[in-house]
């Protein structure tokens, strides 16, 4: 195989070369590396009678089940459960391979079994954020470290970052894939990265302070808390000059939101400013990127590479495979990794114009890209506003059209039970801060329309905030996501039974 950092190696391939390429290495990851190892997958190979030979295709993934975060939860007769999904080679199966009898023999057997013992053994951990479920652990090895920093490297490939620039990482310190993601992205391709570990670790005062006095070029974070750290900046009449690239992870990013960012920068020194957005998720050890653009300009999709793993969109009703340009639920395997191994991991992430291998309209690159929208499949909550029957609402959608309301700065929704009774009636309050000087009443009014309009929802309360104000309720460098959507209604104990 080529050298995969070498620049257009990947993204010069078509679809046809790249697909059989990954056929070929899925075939062999699973013969070498998952089945003699993984217990779960051992398990489930068995159980539908399938072998590494029935696997030679990317089309004869559909031969296997798809794994869910349920399938990884622990359960009282197994509580280590996800250590079934770790890669555990018996040292005798692996001196037996002609290829480590080889390498011993040219080598050394010492020097062979430190490299062994370096490759599969877990010295690393990133986790689940525990929003719906527990948290879940990964596991990496040095091998799987190595694989982080190049495809890290090549975000900021693609964002065009210079060895002579500087970033500042705002991702919040914690076993979570974004931050250590970015870290490694700066060691990889020799980038100065100052890593502040975000709001928790140096507070939004600590981060503003790190800019000022680095001037980087590159601002890594997410979305909102980089919103107030620019708020700030403006509200203290900093300057903060030579920013040219956002860097954005951890959640969804409107076109709101960048046109606010961008405007935020622009009044702090740093016009022009380009933005590109991520996606990535914990239990593919990965994460991919957009092209820089502008506010305002649509956003061409993240571009993929086929040596990282096979991204399938699956109707997620059927579960059934569909066409490329088709949108559905997206779905993960690795091609190349130790440590903790998921097969067609199912993200509860929908994407909406699923797959295209055009060239990207930005860069020109043939790399397949996501395209469109990404929604949280568990965004859309069912409310009960109403006696006779529900409202399902779809979060995501509601989120990006607050972000895009002109005239709203930032935002949180409150949803509790009315007058605090778990059997009453569900609530839903908007706590808003108006962008700039705008007027409150007219805000007010835009809120509740737009509510109306698109939703059919009316708000019980509108509450306007100040800017401080509205950092305390998003927990801004106090939790480990800015809170944008607050759900009390679980916090309302239920009525004590009379005897």
């Amino acid at each position: 195989m080529s050298n995969p950092r070498r620049k257009n190696h990947w993204q010069d391939l078509d679809r046809d070369s790249a697909i059989a390429w990954q056929g070929r290495r899925l075939h062999r990851f699973l013969r070498d590396c998952v089945l003699p190892f993984s217990l779960h997958y051992q398990r489930v190979f068995a159980t539908h009678g399938l072998t590494p030979d029935d696997i030679r295709t990317v089309a004869d993934l559909a031969k296997l089940p798809l794994t869910s975060k349920e399938d990884l939860l622990p359960t009282p007769e197994n509580p280590r459960r996800t250590l079934d999904f770790v890669l555990k080679p018996d040292p005798k199966v692996l001196a037996r391979r002609p290829s480590v009898i080889l390498r011993a023999l040219l080598r050394g057997r010492e020097r062979v079994r430190a490299e062994l013992d370096r490759e599969w053994r877990p010295i690393f951990m990133t986790s689940t954020t525990g929003r719906s479920t527990e948290p879940v652990p990964f596991l990496y090895t040095q091998h799987d470290i190595a694989r982080l920093g190049l495809g890290s490297g090549r975000i900021v490939e693609i964002g065009g970052v210079r060895p002579d620039e500087r970033m500042v990482n705002m991702f919040p310190f914690a076993p979570h894939l974004a931050f250590w993601y970015m870290y490694y992205s700066g060691i990889d391709r020799n980038v100065f990265a100052l890593a502040t570990g975000g709001g928790k670790v140096m507070g939004t005062e600590g981060n503003l302070r790190a800019v000022v006095k680095l001037k980087p070029q590159i601002l890594v974070a997410m979305p909102t808390f980089l919103y107030h750290v620019l708020q700030q900046a403006v509200e203290q009449k900093l300057r903060l000059e030579g920013i040219r690239l956002l860097v954005l992870g951890g959640d969804k990013v409107p076109d709101g939101t960048r046109r606010k960012l961008g405007e935020l920068c622009a009044q702090v020194g740093s016009p022009g400013v380009k933005i590109m957005a991520t996606y990535g998720f914990t239990e593919s050890k990965y994460a991919w990127t957009e092209c820089p653009i502008t506010p305002g300009t649509p956003p061409p999709g993240y571009h993929l590479y086929a040596d990282q793993g096979i991204i399938e969109i699956i109707n997620p009703e059927t579960g059934e495979t569909v066409p490329d340009g088709v949108g559905g639920e997206i779905v993960w395997t690795p091609l190349d990794q130790r440590g903790t191994v998921v097969l067609r991991y199912r993200t509860g992430d929908r994407c909406e114009h699923g797959i295209t291998w055009e060239p990207c309209p930005c860069c020109g690159r043939r790399l397949p890209r996501l395209v469109g929208k990404i929604s949280r499949v568990s965004d859309v909550h069912a409310l009960r506003f109403q006696k006779v029957k529900g409202t399902i609402v779809d979060f995501n959608e509601l989120e990006r059209a607050l972000d895009d309301l002109p005239g709203l700065g930032a935002w949180q929704i409150e949803l509790r039970k009315a007058h605090d009774d778990p059997l009453d009636l569900d609530e839903l309050n908007v706590h808003v801060t108006p962008a700039g000087s705008g007027n409150e009443a007219a805000l007010d009014h835009a809120v509740r329309d737009l509510l109306h309009a698109h939703f059919e929802l009316t708000p019980n309360k509108i509450v306007s905030h100040t800017a401080e104000e509205m950092r305390t309720l998003q927990k801004v460098g106090v939790a480990l996501k800015e809170q944008k959507v607050v759900d009390n209604r679980s916090k309302v104990a239920e009525p004590t039974a009379k005897r």
